[in-house]
């Protein structure tokens, strides 16, 4: 059986990786209805399922193939996996929690099927899937009750086994890669790494992708111009956080545009032992949320990070398309990408 995560970190050595755009962004092309997103078993469902975009992998899973199908076609290298909100957190807004782990499941199974396809047509240029962890829709660090500072709306142990249940379904679904993404609160990531080491475990994997482990990607996200994440850490307290575990990448995505990323992308450069990725948005949203930035403005703003030498992952986020992707990889194909940084983060 082919090594896959060898034939990965073998890819790392030769060129700058393309992450895909924005799952979301591509699937609001599609004039969905109700219906669209109901399976024969969710046929009489009595909450409005419409919007629960990670449920269209078992409703219309067509849907999700042609959109990885474009990204790979665009010269992604990496595509993530439809389950964003595929906890049974996220999912519980539905009342679906039950169905977390079959959504993730049949998600990296489409991926996976036209990563491989992709792959047969262009063998000197793999194609891998990322199985997405969301950041979930609730926050263990910060309490949703002003009144009440000291609440809190989900626990540690119930994020852990949430994530512990989606990394099953994804690695059964064949991923290549796991990818915690989004990161506005670093314990809700804690308890995804927790949760993924306890997984590996269980399925006797390495941790270590030097070993032959499953690679685990993170990306976290700086909400302001403040430069620090929704629970108050900064870029470098962010990277401290989570090198306990022996990563792929570490990174940043969302929330902001790449021109505004630039220096907290410096400092991951300057200061991470693993890879660094990034997956800004099309610039920031107009008045009605919506992203204008071209994909010409945008590959203009991100050569400033290729000519610095701060990644070796570039991706698109909210508001990026195909069309993104394409300019990103034809930028990235000019530049050789970051150097890794073997020295530790922090000398004791």
């Amino acid at each position: 059986m082919e090594n896959r995560t060898a034939l990965l970190l073998d890819q790392f050595t030769k060129r700058l990786l393309i992450l895909d755009g924005a799952m979301g962004t591509m699937i609001q092309r599609h004039p969905l209805k109700e219906e669209d997103f109901r399976t024969d078993e969710l046929k009489d469902h009595h909450k409005a399922l419409k919007g629960n975009n990670d449920l269209l992998s078992l409703s219309r899973p067509e849907i999700i193939r042609e959109i990885h199908d474009v990204y790979l076609e665009a010269g992604a290298d990496i595509i993530e996996t439809n389950t964003f909100s595929g906890t049974s957190i996220a999912q519980a807004d539905y009342e679906l929690s039950h169905m977390a782990y079959a959504i993730n499941l049949e998600s990296a199974k489409i991926a996976k099927a036209a990563a491989l396809a992709m792959t047969e047509k262009t063998p000197d240029q793999p194609r891998f899937v990322a199985g997405a962890l969301g950041p979930t829709n609730r926050t263990a660090s910060i309490s949703p009750d002003v009144n009440d500072p000291g609440y809190r709306a989900v626990t540690f142990d119930q994020l852990a086994e949430a994530y512990a249940e989606q990394t099953r379904g994804l690695l059964e679904g064949g991923v290549d890669l796991l990818l915690v993404e989004t990161i506005f609160d670093t314990l809700n990531a804690k308890a995804a790494l927790y949760a993924i080491q306890d997984v590996f475990e269980e399925k006797g994997l390495p941790l270590d992708p030097k070993e032959g482990g499953i690679p685990i990607m993170i990306s976290g996200t700086i909400t302001d111009a403040s430069g620090r994440t929704l629970s108050g850490q900064t870029t470098e307290a962010f990277l401290i956080s989570v090198s306990h575990v022996p990563l792929l990448s570490v990174g940043l995505n969302c929330a902001l545009g790449a021109k505004e990323l630039r220096p907290y992308l410096k400092i991951l450069a300057q200061k991470a032992p693993f890879f660094v990725s990034a997956y800004p948005n099309a610039g920031l949203p107009n008045e009605f949320g919506a992203y204008d930035q071209s994909a010409a403005e945008m590959a203009e703003q991100v050569e400033e990070f290729l000519k610095d030498d701060l990644l070796n992952i570039l991706g698109g986020c909210c508001g990026t398309t195909p069309e993104h992707v394409k300019a990103l990889s034809d930028l990235a194909s000019k530049y050789k990408p970051r150097e890794l940084n073997l020295e530790p983060i922090l000398e004791y």
